[in-house]
């Protein structure tokens, strides 16, 4: 009997081992998706797989090729009912082939958001990530991410050293940062510099960045359902099980999720599961768990070692109430002062800012953010940051109507929120200032 003929028929017997395994095929699907390989159509049957069509058949070939090493391997079925019946076994769906229709449309896109659902646990590469090249363009040069030292960091950045290093230290040993402060102390400019530094390059590609509001909930940011053009609810993924699911494919290097305006959402319900898998020692598959709209057959969730998240609080937002307890106990704290000292006075003479306008500036926001400091309606949480006067004009002539129109334009409002009740104060301190 022929080579093919008794794998086939060894394959049949009972308690015989399967000739792929579902891991097997997705590593084809993988493969084929990365190379953009072009394979032979198919006549009569499709496996659809998230969305896209691909020929039984030589799906099955490639896996058993890759399964067994042998790059000229036969696949030891015809097509057809023999190997779709096998690929059906695993889970994938074989359909008559027709014409294809728009993505997301018809039988395709109940397939494809079934499986979304089903590939929500970390680890898997998304098979339609990389599409095929056409064959008119031109090779696309690779990008490389500028680098970013850390004097670039300490050169536009304002803290010192030590409060540089401890920043990163923090982050490094808990994997959570929060960096708080009153408004203008440059929490988020800060934030992306500290991922940028851990990554070793300006690559936004492993940067996720979102904001939380009143209206931000656990769907928008784990796992719900949302509707679709057809008006019908389907399971779809929130930012982090997409950015888990990056990071764990790509274990070796870091990946980063930076959260604006932390408390300013309804944390607890937010966060949900990640309360619990964000601590340094929970992450990872032995601590995974079941997300709650994850069908019973999807995989179970965890939070990859090499996912940092970074947040940042405006302490000055009357809105806000206090950070729920547990969470504060997974992060390190990051406390961000007003910077009117030296750093801000050398980084505006480098922009060729006149020094009388340099003192006066910074002396009197001094005195101002000491009066707020002491207002005990007030209090430290209310100063005004440094990061209003970080973008001063490029000749120098025209500083002193920059300065103006800012203290007039921003800090002068500000001020009159302060005290609301009391505009009498207000006045008299933007006065202080513009006098």
């Amino acid at each position: 009997m022929p080579p093919a003929l008794l794998d086939s028929a060894a394959s049949s017997l009972p308690g015989a081992a399967p000739l792929l395994t579902r891991e097997q095929v997705l590593r084809a699907l993988r493969q084929i998706a990365r190379e953009g390989r072009q394979l032979p159509p198919s006549t009569v049957y499709e496996l659809v797989y998230r969305g896209r069509r691909y020929p039984p058949r030589a799906v099955a070939e490639l896996a058993y090729r890759l399964a067994t090493g042998n790059p000229a391997a036969p696949w030891p079925r015809p097509a057809g009912a023999p190997t779709n019946t096998l690929l059906e076994g695993l889970d994938f769906t074989i359909t008559t082939k027709r014409p294809v229709l728009t993505s997301g449309s018809g039988p395709d896109g109940e397939e494809t958001a079934r499986q979304q659902a089903e590939d929500l646990y970390t680890g898997f590469e998304d098979a339609t990530a990389a599409t095929a090249p056409t064959r008119v363009a031109e090779p696309a040069a690779p990008y490389h991410a500028p680098a970013y030292p850390r004097s670039a960091a300490l050169a536009e950045l304002f803290i010192t050293e030590a409060e540089l290093d401890a920043a990163l230290a923090g982050l490094t040993r808990r994997r959570n940062l929060l960096l708080q402060g009153p408004p203008g102390t440059g929490k988020t400019f800060l934030a992306r510099r500290l991922a940028w530094l851990l990554l070793g390059a300006q690559d936004e590609s492993r940067i996720e960045l979102v904001q939380f509001h009143p209206s931000y909930g656990y769907e928008d940011f784990m796992l719900g359902f949302r509707p679709d053009a057809d008006g019908r609810f389907r399971l779809v993924p929130g930012v982090l099980p997409l950015l888990c699911q990056r990071a764990a494919a790509d274990p070796d290097r870091p990946y980063f999720l930076v959260i604006d305006e932390v408390n300013r959402g309804n944390v607890p319900r937010i966060f949900g599961e990640l309360l619990l898998l964000l601590e340094a020692d929970k992450r990872g598959p032995a601590h995974a768990l079941r997300l709650p709209y994850a069908p019973a057959s999807a995989p179970r969730f965890f939070v990859p070692n090499n996912l940092y998240v970074i947040g940042t609080l405006n302490l000055a937002d009357r809105s806000l109430s206090p950070l729920d307890y547990a969470l504060r106990r997974r992060f390190a704290f990051v406390e961000l002062e007003p910077q009117f000292g030296s750093l801000l006075q050398q980084f505006l003479a480098g922009r060729q800012v006149p020094s009388p306008l340099i003192e006066q500036l910074c002396t009197r926001m001094l005195a101002l953010n000491k009066t707020i400091a002491d207002d005990p309606e007030l209090g430290p949480d209310f100063k005004i940051g440094h990061s209003y006067f970080c973008q001063p004009p490029a000749q120098s002539e025209q500083a002193a109507a920059w300065l103006r129109l800012i203290i007039e334009q921003e800090i002068g409002p500000l001020l009159a929120d302060y005290w609301r009740e009391q505009p009498a104060t207000a006045a008299t301190q933007l006065r202080k200032l513009l006098a």
